[in-house]
């Protein structure tokens, strides 16, 4: 198998969202702890969520392991059938 573009975008895109869903609780302090309850919003709406500093977080780590997995796949460390026989299944 060979890293197109194309797939190295689409693997590239995908680790980036799981990122970003792992990225997105740190640092939220919600209204109610903050005692900065505005009126009609949910007391656990987040006060200031910081997304700019997530996402660019999220872009560094994502980038760090796609890095480290494209190096693995060139290196011969990262292969199909390694993968394959890590999650237990048998040829």
């Amino acid at each position: 198998m060979v890293y197109t573009l194309s797939t190295a975008f689409a693997i590239y895109f995908v680790v980036w969202w799981v990122v970003l869903f792992a990225v997105l609780p740190f640092g939220v302090r919600s209204q109610h702890e903050t005692g900065e309850d505005i009126f009609g919003t949910d007391p656990g709406a987040p006060t200031a969520p910081l997304m700019l500093k997530k996402l660019l977080w999220t872009t560094i780590v994502s980038a760090i392991i796609f890095g480290v997995s494209w190096w693995a796949y060139l290196a011969g460390y990262l292969t199909v059938d390694r993968l394959y026989r890590l999650m237990g299944f048998t040829n």
